[in-house]
């Protein structure tokens, strides 16, 4: 027997999940949901989300209501009577009769072990943070926040320097590996279930324009590891000798310095090193000034940056 399913899904992370599960034969994609279209680059072209290109080439068919509830598209989606309900960093809270029209289970694909990073930036913070581990969870939705009791889990190392694009890829893969292991047991009746411990509950809201914003004063580990958590998006910055410059990638140096937070510690052709809190020393090896392209630390000292071991670059009111 072949289980209908509506999926829902809006960013890269969720394009192999949706991709596996039209290629296997057990199932049937009823219908794909995802954001709406919305406008991108200096140009604002009007842009459709990864799920949607993906659900496109695939020949499915898609609803991208801009709120689900109460949309002419919810009542459409309850009628198709679906066995089940995919979601995978969709992006809205979904209403619960819509939950309930799921014949077996609606489940969400969360991109952390919960109860550990609830909400739409688990990824984010659980680099940000400089955690070992983190992982994927398949669970039962309800109508709070990735609440709902725990189906299956896998974790995944975080490596040192590895980024939160690098985790959203290997996560992806992971949440996909996970869902087609689980759905056999789900649709026969015999998966495990796990209520979530709410002691142990930690919230990953949607990164804000003020956690963009470096601060030296913090040790070199946690600044690289603000950089690498908002690496490729939504990228962390400073303001370099009074410009914008948005930091990509960086190191830590195991040298320390008296000099104070936001000082050249070191300039060479091929090395800007940067004062940080507890006299620890962080080296810069890619960024983007304001109005000039992404660049190398190299290119950055052979043309733009006019200052001198010891001098203070980034100042602190």
């Amino acid at each position: 027997m072949t289980e209908k399913i509506i999926f829902m899904g809006t960013p890269d992370f969720s394009v192999p999940i949706l991709q596996a599960i039209a290629a296997n034969d057990a199932y049937e994609i009823i219908g794909v949901v995802t954001q709406p279209d919305r406008p991108v680059g200096r140009k604002h072209i009007m842009t459709p989300t990864p799920v949607k290109a993906a659900a496109v080439e695939l020949g499915l068919t898609v609803y991208q209501p801009a709120k689900l509830g109460g949309s002419d598209e919810l009542a459409a989606l309850i009628a198709m009577e679906p066995d089940l309900i995919i979601t995978a960093a969709y992006g809205q809270f979904l209403p619960t009769k819509f939950l309930n029209a799921a014949k077996i289970a609606a489940i969400n694909v969360h991109a952390s072990l919960l109860p550990k990073y609830r909400g739409g930036a688990p990824i984010h913070y659980a680099v940000m943070n400089g955690d070992a581990q983190t992982g994927v969870t398949i669970m039962y939705m309800v109508k709070a926040m990735d609440a709902g009791d725990i189906i299956a889990q896998s974790t995944l190392p975080i490596e040192p320097n590895a980024t939160t694009g690098d985790m959203f890829e290997a996560l992806s893969v992971l949440g996909r590996d996970l869902l087609l292991e689980t759905l056999p047991s789900l649709v026969a009746g015999t998966n495990e279930r796990l209520p979530q411990d709410e002691a142990l509950v930690t919230f990953s809201p949607n990164i804000t324009p003020e956690q963009e914003i470096l601060d030296f004063h913090q040790s070199a580990t946690q600044v690289h590891n603000h950089v690498r958590g908002l690496n490729p998006f939504p990228t962390a910055h400073t303001t370099v000798n009074g410009v914008r410059t948005k930091i990509q990638k960086t190191h830590v140096v195991n040298e320390t310095t008296a000099l104070p937070a936001g000082a050249v510690v070191k300039k060479t052709k091929k090395e800007l090193w940067i004062a940080a809190g507890n006299q620890t020393v962080l080296a810069i090896d890619e960024l983007q000034p304001a109005g000039k392209p992404k660049m190398a630390v190299t290119d950055y000292l052979n043309g733009h940056a006019k200052f001198e071991e010891g001098e203070q670059i980034i100042s602190y009111e």
